[in-house]
């Protein structure tokens, strides 16, 4: 059926989703790796260039030196030194009130950096194994580092390093001033992710984000469509269905009042003109589908008893119709042709599931300020799967069927009169019960 075509539709597009959206995280994340290895290969020549400036003499041409240092403009640095006081920092933004709070912020944030692992120690003028070089491969340490407005401060190294931390520019003792550092001394120098790498890192998901969005909306703007264009195909049907029955209807008419003034006595005649009236009945509930019909306070024990008369002359002594009607008569705001033909059609059915033999019980109950009535058959029962279906346009377990009679029922119940229909219980070979909730009237 088509209904489970929809669905295995809405399975393959969902499951098309996933997979492309685990095929974007994936890519996304294997091009944040790539950046950040770069990254970390840029901060390893930073580093390189900072020993460099630290072990440069008087006759050492800095301007390479000076220019790598310079160049690193989005990765953030801070560089504490042996004692665990900051010496410098760069691309880090401070928001404090005075110095003390700058430099409390700026040490905690190298604590936690150093606690990620994500620090570079740099031996100034030599170390227990080789002069300047890095930790070994494997060692607790990374590798990164950072500079701080070398160049033209270099030659006030000493007066920078002894100014300690500025926290209004980010920009304090130059690089250089580690060059006066005692034989075997070293600094830490505390990296993070740029904030280009954390935005990309963050990209993959708001992507998603906005595609999930995207196709929520999408979604529902085709089910709107969709259901706009099932009522305007339904209203077509049902008034073109009315105007089809109008003609031979009138021609019956005149027919049976020939019959009549020729056979004056016959008993089939009020037999016919019943079949007519139903007839009429049928074509004038067409006519209302489309148009918002007109609610009027009504007995619904009148409506049901109606119900109940039509179903006994219509079926066979093999189908038993039992109602439990309260004494008191509840009157319900509904139109009477239209609520009718929903029970009519729960009844027909009934009738269907139970293939002509077993038992119909009509229920009515008033329950606060609402009506209930339940509809119950002891027939075939509805799989559990497929009871979330029943009421869809084209579903049916008939091999005749449309699929429309409970799709209309739902038309009827919740957007003309406002109520709801489900199915309250069902259990496969023992039968189902279809409960429909109005509001009593005032």
């Amino acid at each position: 059926m088509w209904v489970y075509s929809i669905r295995q539709v809405k399975i393959v597009l969902v499951l098309a989703a996933v997979i492309i959206a685990v095929a974007s995280l994936i890519v996304s994340q294997v091009l944040v790796s790539d950046l950040k290895e770069e990254e970390h290969t840029r901060m390893e020549i930073w580093a390189a260039a900072m020993r460099s400036l630290n072990n440069a003499d008087e006759t050492t041409d800095l301007s390479l030196v000076l220019s790598v240092l310079n160049s690193n403009n989005t990765i953030p640095v801070i560089v504490i030194g042996k004692d665990g006081k900051v010496q410098t920092f760069r691309n880090i933004e401070i928001n404090a009130k005075n110095e003390a709070d700058s430099t409390s912020f700026l040490a905690s944030t190298a604590k936690y950096l150093e606690n990620a692992g994500r620090v570079i120690k740099i031996y100034l003028s030599g170390s227990p194994s080789e002069p300047g070089d890095f930790p070994e491969e494997g060692a607790s340490e990374t590798t990164e580092t950072v500079s701080s407005e070398a160049g033209e401060d270099a030659i006030n190294v000493k007066e920078a390093s002894a100014a300690g931390v500025d926290a209004g520019n980010g920009k304090d003792a130059s690089a250089a001033s580690l060059a006066t550092a005692d034989a075997g001394d070293y600094i830490n120098v505390c990296y993070d992710d740029s904030l280009m790498l954390r935005r990309l890192q963050s990209y993959p998901y708001v992507q998603l984000g906005v595609v999930m969005l995207f196709v929520v909306i999408a979604i529902f703007a085709l089910l709107t469509s969709k259901r706009a264009e099932q009522n305007k195909v339904w209203v077509g049907l049902s008034k073109e269905t009315a105007h089809q029955l109008g003609t031979p209807i009138s021609s019956l008419m005149a027919w049976q009042e020939v019959l009549k003034e020729t056979y004056p006595d016959d008993e089939l005649i009020p037999e016919m003109d019943k079949d007519i009236k139903r007839l009429q009945l049928i074509a004038d509930r067409f006519s209302k589908i489309g148009s918002l019909p007109e609610l009027e306070p009504s007995s619904i024990n009148s409506v049901m008893s109606h119900v109940v008369e039509y179903m006994n002359r219509r079926t066979s002594n093999k189908v038993e119709m039992i109602y439990d009607f309260p004494e008191e008569d509840i009157m319900v705001n509904i139109n009477p042709q239209l609520f009718e033909w929903v029970i009519e059609n729960l009844c027909k059915n009934a009738v269907d599931a139970m293939e002509g033999v077993g038992t119909i019980t009509l229920r009515i109950r008033r329950e606060n300020s609402n009506c209930a009535i339940e509809v119950s058959d002891t027939g075939k029962g509805i799989r559990r799967k497929d009871i979330s279906n029943v009421f869809k346009p084209g579903f049916t377990t008939k091999k005749r069927g449309w699929g429309l009679g409970l799709s209309l029922a739902k038309r009827i119940i919740e957007e003309y009169h406002k109520g709801k229909i489900y199915v309250k219980e069902s259990e496969v070979g023992k039968g189902t019960t279809f409960r429909i909730i109005c509001q009593v009237a005032e």
